[in-house]
């Protein structure tokens, strides 16, 4: 029997061409999705659509929201608590005019904080999802994906792990240490205090597509990553997937097939 990730992922895979992923780098690494645990899906829907202006799919069961750069999929069960106080703390996006998103805000009742520079809003969404808009009037559509928030004890050790592990190239987000993937800045803060796994929060894992999975992982393990799902072959939907946890708590789901279907 399938487990209910992986069970998700079937139903996800199909649908996520639409996304519009990144080229891969040279590792054969890009974006792929976030993976949002809601005990109420109507509002995580509507937020995503009515308020962020995300497509909405359905997903068999489940359903989900596709913007350019990643896919937001929503899994019908309440989380353990919210993306903040988890090693993910929060996500981020890009938006072409942020000047219309507070009155959207104040229309479905969420709180939210302006920085007084007036380029980011910082968002309470559903579920205790985290979110930050910053204004890209260059963007092409009203909304991109650009930014994983992680809150860690050690900035300069994960951003060592993501660049060997996944070739996110080191470098700086403002005053923070980062790393950038295709689709994705990785962006390592020093948490004020303990942080817990993000497995069965808010945000419950992350996901990069990769190119030659297979020979992905065989590397990843000779470099002595454990896998909490080995790599394995879906050929009904022509898809491989593998799971792994980071050393600060992070799920991170690997797949091969995006880009084919």
């Amino acid at each position: 029997m399938k487990s209910p990730m992986i069970a998700a992922a079937c139903l996800l895979l199909p649908t996520l061409l639409p996304a519009q992923l990144a080229p891969f780098n040279d590792a054969g690494v890009v974006m792929g999705h976030i993976h949002i645990n809601t005990g109420d899906m109507e509002a995580q829907k509507k937020f995503w659509t009515g308020t962020l202006g995300g497509r909405p799919l359905k997903l068999g069961s489940n359903e989900g929201v596709a913007i350019p750069g990643a896919i937001i999929l929503f899994k019908a069960t309440a989380a353990s608590g919210p993306t903040e106080g988890s090693s993910v703390n929060h996500i981020g996006v890009l938006v072409s005019d942020l000047e219309a998103y507070p009155p959207k805000l104040d229309a479905a009742g969420l709180k939210y904080i302006r920085n007084p520079n007036k380029r980011q809003i910082m968002v309470d969404g559903p579920d205790g999802v985290k979110l930050e808009l910053s204004v890209d009037p260059s963007i092409s559509g009203p909304i991109k994906f650009h930014h994983i928030h992680f809150y860690t004890a050690d900035p300069l050790a994960i951003q060592a792990w993501y660049a060997e592990k996944f070739a996110a190239k080191p470098g700086k987000r403002a005053a923070w240490e980062a790393g950038d993937l295709p689709g994705a800045n990785l962006t390592y803060t020093k948490a004020p205090e303990a942080t817990v796994p993000s497995v069965n929060r808010a945000v419950d894992h992350i996901g990069f597509e990769v190119r030659d999975l297979e020979a992905f992982c065989k590397k990843l393990e000779a470099a002595g990553v454990k896998f909490d799902i080995p790599y394995r072959k879906m050929p009904q939907i022509g898809l491989s997937l593998a799971f792994l946890t980071d050393p600060w708590g992070t799920r991170i789901e690997l797949t091969e097939g995006l880009g084919k279907l």
